[in-house]
């Protein structure tokens, strides 16, 4: 017998002595679910057909959410890709995590993933495309810790553009499926690397058929030109190419017979990647969008959910439903809660009253500030308001502008808000994505979506910004962030796994030549500020 099945018969076995202990009868748990976590690397909610969204075409998206749960109020803690990633894998907020806290860190080896409890947990899993990333996983007996599981990326294909990954990641899930045991239950980790940048210019209008008009709003904080709806465009063509992909997963499984006690997750690490959405902290940078089907495991289907769910709540949900007892866990302590109650429920809208919150939060992004600082926030999203606090208003939010506002990835709709305020010696689209912020914002989160208002400085709204001041506060000391008791520096301190870009900044500014592959040359403000 195979070590991997010994596994997966001697977790069933305890899993069922387990249940019939805890319920005081004999009984056999329904087979275990197969889990196909599918992950956008940078789309926000509601960029989805489901949610309205006319612009962008997701059949596959829209048949999950149909025939299983789409959710209204899912958000990451922290807004990048690493630190969103770690948050999903272990259950714990990024401020919970050491180094994970940051952007491309050294992970620490301490903190256990799900994928690899589901594998020690007699799952065959694996992932394909980007898993966790970027930084330095560790290793593990002189190899690669695997923190997603074994890699299937074998299969390429050519890809619309050239900026779209060649990866055939259907394929190489059905290589997966083609490489477990028969009625081995399986974990495995779609990581499409789009919609991420960058993009081919006019990819949407050219080879998606999309019409600058198709855009029904361009958000406020964008000056509204062709060459932002454009950009626009091309991100909807890429998101539209994962949707592609998982369609082909979807009809996979259908074949196989195993579409039924599948749990199928689709949702995205962080908000789309343009200025003050991807590596910020507002409404468009942790909503994203998250459906769910379970065909034998959600009561009822087409149900539209409004609890709040956060990234951390992923984990505890795949070792409930997984059927892993709780003493062959082998992670830290677990921060999030599953939702298991809500596929068992038969209601829509709001199920759990206590789900009416969540908290959010950054440490470093990428770097571009003196000595590698981050720009740390901690906020909290109620079903009214989003407060954030700023800790380090001294800062450059998205990154100093003579090193090219590193935490912005470069695009259009950068260079148009760069060369606006240029020309203009001013620009209110450049004050919200890349000037410095007050300590406290805070922000009506349905009427005011975009952020535009900061009722922070309002009298009228004092107690209610106290007051949520003081919940997130609360509950961060109870998760023991460091920052709440003093010891924020030691995010800073962490470092950047990168050695290419490690002490960009100061490299920088003393003469060394460079590489910053994810902005643009025109980045970098050469004389800022300037002088009349």
């Amino acid at each position: 017998m195979k070590m991997n099945r010994l596994f997966a018969v001697v977790a069933l076995l305890i899993s069922a002595l387990f249940y019939s202990c805890n319920s005081g009868e004999k009984v056999t748990p329904a087979k275990r679910p197969n889990i196909l976590f599918a992950i956008m690397d940078d789309a926000s909610f509601p960029h989805m057909g489901a949610y309205g969204t006319k612009w962008v075409n997701t059949p596959a998206f829209d048949y999950i959410a149909k025939e299983g749960l789409l959710f209204m109020n899912a958000y990451t803690p922290n807004a990048k890709c690493a630190p969103s990633r770690a948050a999903i894998l272990t259950g714990r907020n990024s401020w919970q995590l050491e180094e994970a806290a940051n952007h491309s860190p050294d992970f620490p080896a301490k903190f256990t993933t799900f994928m690899e409890q589901l594998i020690s947990s007699g799952y065959h899993g694996g992932f394909t495309a980007k898993g966790w990333a970027p930084g330095n996983p560790g290793e593990v007996g002189g190899k690669p810790r695997e923190l997603t599981g074994p890699a299937y990326n074998k299969f390429k294909m050519e890809a619309p553009t050239p900026q779209i990954s060649s990866n055939d990641y259907a394929k190489n899930f059905e290589d997966f499926l083609n490489s477990k045991e028969e009625n081995e239950p399986f974990v495995f980790w779609y990581g499409s690397t789009e919609p991420h940048r960058a993009y081919e210019f006019q990819s949407g209008l050219t080879k998606g058929n999309k019409k600058l008009e198709d855009i029904d709003e361009v958000p406020p904080f964008w000056p509204d030109t062709d060459s932002v709806r454009s950009d626009m465009l091309d991100y909807a063509f890429e998101i539209e190419y994962f949707d592609q992909h998982l369609q082909k997963m979807i009809d996979e499984l259908e074949r196989r017979g195993e579409l039924s006690n599948t749990i199928i997750v689709v949702t995205a690490d962080n908000g789309m990647p343009f200025p003050r959405i991807k590596g910020q902290e507002y409404e468009y940078s942790n909503h994203l969008p998250l459906a769910v089907m379970w065909q034998e495991g959600i009561a009822k289907s087409g149900r539209v959910i409004e609890d709040f769910i956060s990234f951390i709540d992923f984990t505890p949900t795949f070792l409930e439903a997984a059927q892993v007892p709780t003493d062959s866990v082998i992670m830290a302590a677990i921060t999030g809660r599953s939702f298991m109650d809500i596929f068992k429920s038969e209601n829509s809208g709001q199920i759990d009253p206590v789900r009416n919150h969540v908290l959010i939060g950054k440490e470093r992004h990428d770097v571009g500030r003196p000595d590698d600082q981050g720009y740390p926030i901690r906020g909290i999203v109620t079903t009214d308001y989003v407060y954030l606090h700023n800790f380090e208003t001294d800062r450059w939010p998205a990154g100093n502008p003579e090193s090219g506002y590193l935490n912005t990835d470069g695009s259009p709709t950068k260079t148009q808000i760069l060369n606006d305020r240029r020309a203009n010696k001013t620009s209110n689209n450049w004050d919200l994505a890349f000037g410095k912020r007050p300590t406290e914002e805070l922000f009506k989160r349905i009427s005011d979506p975009f952020a535009m208002q900061n009722l922070a400085i309002h009298p009228e709204y004092q107690v209610i910004k106290e007051q949520l001041k003081e919940r997130l506060f609360q509950e961060l000391k109870q998760q023991k962030d460091p920052r709440m008791f003093g010891k924020g520096y030691i995010f800073d301190e962490y470092p950047y796994s990168g050695a290419a870009s490690n002490d960009f900044y100061n490299r920088f500014m003393n003469g060394e030549k460079m590489n910053a592959g994810w902005v643009n040359e025109t980045d970098f403000e050469k004389n800022f500020p300037e002088k009349d």
